[in-house]
């Protein structure tokens, strides 16, 4: 992976903060920024969601910096942003059944947390901008397709209230601040260092750890709601991109996705398929909070990004389910 460059810009003497670094996107980040010898990558994590392990392989590259530390204290969010270029700002709650089973906890990481990293960017001398994760689950209940960033709907959980204020929080600081900031609003991401474990992991990691364990996995409702995937590098892309994107895109929210989508049938069909399993899987009710359709509409990050998708689903899934066995 990330073989091709996605910048033009001599990273030798640039510095990098990544929130969240120990997740999977965050840790996806690290690897590309210090494969092309990034000045310095430090990483903010307090691994409560992250895990070390992603971060194993960096450890004894001179390169690399670990803070442990919680965004929920804003002098940890100074401090890491000490001497720092560019910010990634990764580190939240996923998960909207987790943020309905303890909507207080998703608050105080993905509002209070972004809320004092803001502080802490409009208080940097250093920092140029900063790119963070939005989401997709912010177009709620619009019917809507493809989604287009302008228009959304009312949001369906607590997770999507809270990543919706962010959007807000963001906005509101440019134009009080001038600070600048881009938003990410990612559709459904997969790729390896996706972690299976946990209550409330991805779809694509459970489907093939249900494969190699030959265990049927469960899919809610009837699998037929879509879902616009989107392989890591395409993300990793679209960070990078966003860090030394033109003025224009200061302070604007961008889909990043690949621009088409796939029942969950399908996925679990396709992966069944490659793993050479009889397995059936196995449906239960419609997950509350959840989206039925899902489809992005990506010109803007690829008018005002350059973004543009390098790895369909059927490509990303093959090098997932490679790195994965």
């Amino acid at each position: 992976m990330y073989s091709n460059p996605h910048h033009t810009t001599d990273l030798s003497k640039l510095s990098f903060l990544i929130t969240g670094g120990g997740g999977f996107i965050g840790s996806n980040l690290t690897e590309y920024l210090l494969k092309y010898k990034a000045k310095k990558v430090r990483v903010l994590d307090d691994f409560s969601n992250g895990h070390r392990e992603n971060l194993t392989e960096f450890m004894d590259n001179p390169a690399f910096e670990l803070i442990e530390g919680d965004i929920r204290d804003i002098e940890t969010c100074k401090t890491a942003m000490e001497g720092i270029d560019y910010v990634s700002h990764q580190a939240a709650l996923g998960s909207v059944p987790r943020s309905i089973n303890d909507p207080a906890t998703t608050n105080e990481v993905n509002i209070s947390g972004f809320l004092n990293m803001m502080i802490a960017l409009k208080d940097s001398p250093t920092v140029k901008r900063m790119v963070y994760a939005a989401s997709s689950s912010t177009y709620g209940d619009s019917q809507a397709l493809p989604k287009v960033e302008d228009i959304i709907g009312k949001p369906l959980s607590p997770y999507a209230v809270t990543k919706y204020v962010n959007e807000l929080y963001a906005d509101v600081f440019g134009t009080t601040y001038n600070t600048d900031v881009i938003g990410l609003r990612y559709f459904n991401v997969f790729g390896p260092k996706q972690s299976p474990d946990g209550a409330y992991a991805a779809v694509i990691p459970l489907f093939m750890q249900a494969l190699k364990d030959n265990a049927s996995p469960k899919i809610n409702g009837d699998g037929e709601q879509t879902r616009d995937f989107t392989f890591i590098d395409n993300v990793v892309q679209a960070n990078v991109k966003g860090f030394f994107a033109p003025i224009e895109a200061k302070n604007e929210v961008f889909n990043v996705a690949c621009g088409e989508r796939i029942t969950i049938n399908y996925l679990w069909e396709s992966l069944r398929i490659a793993a050479d399993s009889e397995l059936k899987a196995i449906y239960g009710p419609n997950r509350q909070g959840d989206v039925r359709d899902s489809l992005a509409d990506i010109s803007k990050a690829q008018n005002l990004l350059g973004y543009k998708p390098k790895y369909t689903v059927r490509e990303g899934l093959k090098i997932t389910w490679d790195a994965f066995n």
